[in-house]
C-alpha cells in the first residue's frame, strides 16, 4: 500500500503513474495508512516576488518508509502547469530512483505515446540528436529506450508522408467474437454463432451504411477489421461483410486494408481465399509464442503447427504483408523459450512483428483468478525484449510504432517492427492521434478530431445484444458527431 495525500497539488495521476512504475502491483490510498509501505506528503507554498519569471512558489514533498527512511524534496511551481509537472516528476524520479536503487527505461515518461512526442518535434524541424538530448535531459530516458523512440518516430513520419489528416480518415470494424478468452485478456469477447452473429452482422451494417453516407467526400486512408477474432465468423459471414465495406465505402485512395486473423485456430482456405476476394492486403497471424505448453496455459487452443501451416497457407495464397504478434513475459516463459520462439518466426520471415509486453489488466483471469495460478513464475521480461528485438533487426526489420500500457511487465513498450515499405499504417494513425478514425460494431470507439490535438470520443457499447438492442440511439449518436466533423 503506498499513502498519496496531496495538499493543492494538481498530479496527482502522473505522480502515481510514477510510483507505480517503480512499485509495480502496489494498492493506493489518498488517506494516511499505518501499514503504508510509503506514505508520500505533497503541499504547495504560494510565494511572492517571482511573477514576473512565471514562478508561483515551491512544491514540497515528504516521503516516508515502513523502515522508517524519511526522504524530502523541493520542486519549482511554475504559472506554465507543463512546465510544473515536469519538474515536479523529475524530482520525484530522483528521489524514487536513490530509495530503490532502480532506473526506469522510460524515465518520467509514463503516458502511452512517447514516440508522438518525437514525431511532433520532427514535423517541426529538430534533428533526431537534438531530440534525444532533449528526451535525456527532460526525461531520464535511457540510451537505448531513446534512441528506439526517435529512430520510430523518424520511420513514422516517412510512412505518413503525402497524407492530409484534415481530409483524410481511418475506418475501424470490430467483430466481438472469440474461440476462447486468453488467460491475459481483458477485451469483452463472446463465442460466436448464428443466433448472436446475424443480427449483429445486419446491424452493423446499418452502421457502415450511414459512417459511409456521412464520410463521402472524404478520403479513406485505411481500414482496420479487429476484435476479438474477426475470422471467428463463417468463410461466408466474413466475405458477405468485407464485400459490402468494398460496395459501401470509396476505396480509390485507401492505402490500406487489414483483417486481423488472429487465431490460427480459426483460419481456413476458404476464409483467407473471401479476405483475398475483397482486397485485404494485409493480415495479422498472432501465435504469442511458439512454445505449445504456455499455449496451453494461456488459453489459446491452437498448436505451433496450426500457425505455421495457416502462415504458409496465407503465403500460398499471395499474402505479401503478415503481421505475427508475440508476446514477452508470459508466464513460466524463460530467455530460452523466447529465443526458441524468435528462431521459429525468422524461419517464417514474417513482413511484420509486434512484440508485446505482457500487460495484465484487472479483468484478466491471470489477475482475477490469481490463487489459481499460483505456481505461475515469469522471466526478465526486459531480457526478453532485448532478445527479440535483436532477432528482429537481424530480420531487416525496422520500429515503425510503439505504444506503452499500465501494469506492463518491466515498465516496456509494445513495438511493431516491420520491412521497409510494410509499415501497418492504422497503426501508426491511431497511435499518434493523426486523424478521424471511426469505428463501428459493439466496443469500438469514434475519434472526430477537432484540430490541435484535440478530438471529440464516442463510444459504442461493449456487449454484442446490446448494441442491436441500442443501435438507433447509436446511430443517432453518431450522425450528430460526424455531422461536426464533415460541415466543421
Amino acid at each position: 500500500m503506498i499513502s498519496l495525500q496531496l495538499r493543492d497539488v494538481p498530479f496527482e495521476q502522473d505522480v502515481r503513474e510514477l510510483f507505480m512504475a517503480f512499485f509495480p502491483g502496489q494498492s493506493f490510498s489518498h488517506v494516511p495508512e499505518q501499514d503504508a509501505m510509503i506514505s508520500c506528503i505533497m503541499t504547495a507554498e504560494a510565494e511572492a516576488g517571482n511573477e514576473e519569471a512565471g514562478r508561483l512558489g515551491t512544491y514540497h514533498a515528504t516521503l516516508l518508509t515502513d523502515r522508517g527512511e524519511r526522504l524530502s524534496f523541493e520542486s519549482p511551481w511554475f504559472s506554465e502547469r507543463l512546465t510544473s509537472k515536469n519538474e515536479l516528476k523529475r524530482a520525484l524520479y530522483r528521489t524514487l530512483s536513490a530509495l530503490t536503487g532502480k532506473e526506469l527505461p522510460w524515465g518520467t515518461l509514463t503516458g502511452i505515446r512517447p514516440a508522438k512526442l518525437a514525431l511532433n518535434l520532427l514535423q517541426r524541424g529538430k534533428t533526431a540528436e537534438e531530440i534525444r538530448a532533449e528526451f535525456k535531459r527532460d526525461f531520464f530516458l535511457s540510451n537505448a529506450r531513446n534512441a528506439l523512440c526517435v529512430r520510430t518516430a523518424e520511420n513514422e513520419l516517412r510512412a505518413i508522408r503525402g497524407l492530409d489528416f484534415t481530409t483524410g480518415y481511418s475506418l475501424y470494424i470490430g467483430i466481438p467474437f472469440c474461440p476462447t478468452t486468453c488467460l491475459y485478456c481483458s477485451f469483452p469477447s463472446y463465442p460466436a454463432g448464428k443466433n448472436k452473429a446475424a443480427p449483429y452482422l445486419a446491424a452493423l451494417r446499418e452502421e457502415l451504411r450511414l459512417t459511409a453516407e456521412m464520410m463521402a467526400g472524404r478520403r479513406l486512408d485505411a481500414v482496420y477489421v479487429g476484435g476479438g477474432t474477426p475470422t471467428s465468423l463463417t468463410a461466408e459471414e466474413l466475405r458477405s461483410l468485407l464485400l459490402f465495406v468494398c460496395e459501401t465505402f470509396d476505396f480509390s485512395a485507401c492505402r490500406e486494408f487489414t483483417v486481423e486473423a488472429g487465431r490460427p485456430d480459426s483460419i481456413t482456405r476458404e476464409k483467407l481465399l473471401a479476405l483475398r476476394e475483397a482486397g485485404v492486403d494485409r493480415i495479422s497471424i498472432n501465435p504469442q509464442t511458439l512454445k505449445q505448453a504456455t499455449l496451453d496455459l494461456i488459453g489459446r487452443f491452437h498448436t505451433v503447427e496450426q500457425f505455421t501451416e495457416s502462415f504458409a497457407l496465407a503465403r500460398e495464397l499471395g499474402f505479401d504483408n503478415i503481421n505475427t504478434d508475440l508476446i514477452m513475459g508470459l508466464p513460466n516463459e524463460t530467455e530460452a523459450d523466447v529465443r526458441r520462439t524468435m528462431e521459429g518466426i525468422c524461419a517464417l520471415s514474417p513482413d511484420d512483428v509486434t512484440i508485446h509486453s505482457l500487460a495484465l489488466k484487472r479483468a484478466a483471469r491471470l489477475n482475477t483468478k490469481r490463487e489459481d495460478y499460483r505456481d505461475v513464475r515469469y522471466g526478465d521480461a526486459n531480457q526478453m525484449v532485448e532478445l527479440a528485438a535483436s532477432y528482429c533487426e537481424e530480420m531487416g526489420l525496422s520500429p515503425y510504432y510503439l505504444y506503452r500500457q499500465k501494469n506492463m511487465a518491466g515498465n516496456l513498450e509494445n513495438v511493431g517492427w516491420c520491412r521497409p515499405g510494410k509499415e501497418g499504417l492504422y497503426n501508426i494513425l491511431i497511435m499518434e492521434e493523426l486523424e478521424t478514425i471511426v469505428g463501428c460494431g459493439a466496443g469500438t470507439t469514434t475519434r472526430v478530431m477537432r484540430g490541435e490535438g484535440q478530438y471529440d470520443r464516442l463510444e459504442n457499447v461493449k456487449d454484442p445484444a446490446l448494441y442491436v438492442e441500442r443501435l438507433p440511439e447509436l446511430l443517432a449518436k453518431k450522425q450528430r458527431a460526424l455531422a461536426g466533423d464533415v460541415l466543421g
